[in-house]
């Protein structure tokens, strides 16, 4: 049996491997120009010291720990988003976890290396494994970001396999590592069985694992005694704006492969729709968090608190406070709360604002903080240098790159999970399950 007669329209997924066009040389070129660019500015960086950036006491966290924060948060769009999804058996799921999950294996290396770049010393990262003390919280997060990344990786290397088996047998290049990759996949009942309880494990894994990295994250700020950091709800706080913000990304990678590589039988109207409610609900979430934690914050009206406080609503930072509000809130329930403008179109509007708007609420839970430190220290300055930029760029270029190139080697929906869904879904009477999977003929 030929591929195209066993997998019909399906043989599409495999077709951004098997042809390599301008627009991807084109593409790769350019993230590798800009990967370069923040590659050569870490090294000004390493050779000159932390000064070449705008980071100094009391301001010692800028961009590099945003950065930190926010690549970390959206990694939650693979194990909570997928995971749950599997559990709960949502058919509408088949087409976007994959999506999702690699975009949690991308940001966690990307996140973790800003911790490295804002050390100015890489090398003291050793001083973690030879004299870390588990009395610290900076240690918890390495802990607990090496696990999930851990997890993380197998995750999503388990759903790949039976896809990896396909390219074996049909691969001219590289078909000894599909070989070694699909570990001798046949695709059996015994061998389906088998993955499908080791999916399952994992799914049920990688959401408290998912959590606590956050939770974690957390308190590396909560733990200390600065003004607006010092918060028991910062635990649930960060793990909320985590998922909001792995949500709104995935929508936009979405959005791009879908008109790249032209999946719109695949990635369907009901599929954005959906995640744009789960989107909605989640910007309700953050806002009833970001409310309690400034009006309690109000209540108590301690001096250094309102220092921060009014920084953020009047000060120095007031437009990047009401911007923020703006992006993650007013816009987004605006656009998604509507049936009409909830369109591909329109959840991808909510999408962007709502990453910028997180990235803004990183960088406005560190900054303006440590500008108002409780010691006696006289008020900070920080403004980013062209060094942070570059290197902030950098990253950002360096998580596209990874994406494409995944997609030169591994087909970015599952394939065989898709096949599995339409032939349990031509078996059911329920139309509504049909509805969404591919479309033959479009």
């Amino acid at each position: 049996m030929s591929f195209e007669n066993k997998w019909g329209q399906d043989e599409r997924l495999f077709e951004p491997i098997e042809k390599t066009g301008w627009g991807f040389r084109a593409t790769v070129a350019i993230l590798l120009v800009l990967v370069a660019w923040g590659a050569t500015s870490y090294f000004r960086q390493v050779k000159y010291g932390l000064g070449v950036t705008g980071m100094a006491e009391p301001v010692s966290w800028g961009l590099y720990i945003t950065n930190f924060v926010f690549f970390i948060g959206i990694s939650h769009a693979g194990t909570l988003i997928s995971a749950i999804l599997r559990l709960s058996q949502a058919e509408w799921r088949r087409p976007i976890t994959r999506m999702a999950e690699v975009i949690t294996v991308a940001v966690l290396f990307i996140g973790a290396g800003y911790v490295l770049i804002d050390l100015g010393r890489p090398d003291r990262m050793l001083n973690v494994l030879l004299y870390g003390r588990y009395q610290s919280p900076l240690l918890w997060d390495a802990t607990s970001i090496s696990a999930y990344l851990t997890a993380s990786t197998i995750y999503l290397y388990l759903p790949l396999i039976p896809d990896i088996a396909i390219l074996r047998d049909r691969a001219r290049k590289w078909n000894f590592i599909f070989r070694i990759l699909s570990l001798g996949w046949q695709g059996t009942a015994k061998q389906q069985k088998v993955l499908n309880r080791a999916i399952a494990i994992m799914a049920v894994l990688v959401i408290p694992i998912a959590v606590s990295v956050h939770t974690v994250v957390s308190f590396v700020f909560s733990m200390t005694l600065q003004p607006g950091w010092h918060s028991t709800i910062f635990g649930p706080y960060f793990v909320v704006g985590a998922i909001f913000s792995g949500i709104a990304v995935l929508i936009i990678v979405m959005v791009v492969f879908r008109k790249a590589f032209r999946l719109e039988a695949y990635l369907k109207e009901i599929h954005f729709s959906n995640l744009g409610l789960l989107l909605l609900v989640m910007s309700l979430l953050w806002f009833y968090f970001t409310f309690a934690e400034y009006l309690t914050g109000f209540y108590g009206h301690e001096p250094e608190e309102m220092s921060v406080f009014w920084d953020k609503f009047r000060g120095q930072y007031a437009p990047h406070f009401w911007a923020m509000v703006t992006f993650n809130f007013v816009l987004p329930i605006i656009i998604l709360g509507n049936r009409r403008t909830r369109t591909i179109l329109g959840t991808l509007i909510a999408s962007i604002t709502i990453s910028i708007g997180m990235w803004m609420e990183r960088f406005l839970i560190i900054v303006p903080t440590l500008m108002n430190p409780r010691l006696e220290y006289s008020r900070g300055f920080y403004f980013p240098t062209l060094t942070e930029w570059s290197i902030t760029i950098a990253g950002f270029a360096l998580f596209l790159l990874f994406y494409v190139v995944f997609t030169k080697f591994f087909p970015i929906i599952s394939a065989w999970e898709v096949k599995e869904g339409r032939e349990e879904g031509l078996e059911e009477v329920d139309h509504r399950v049909r509805s969404y999977l591919p479309d033959y003929g479009n």
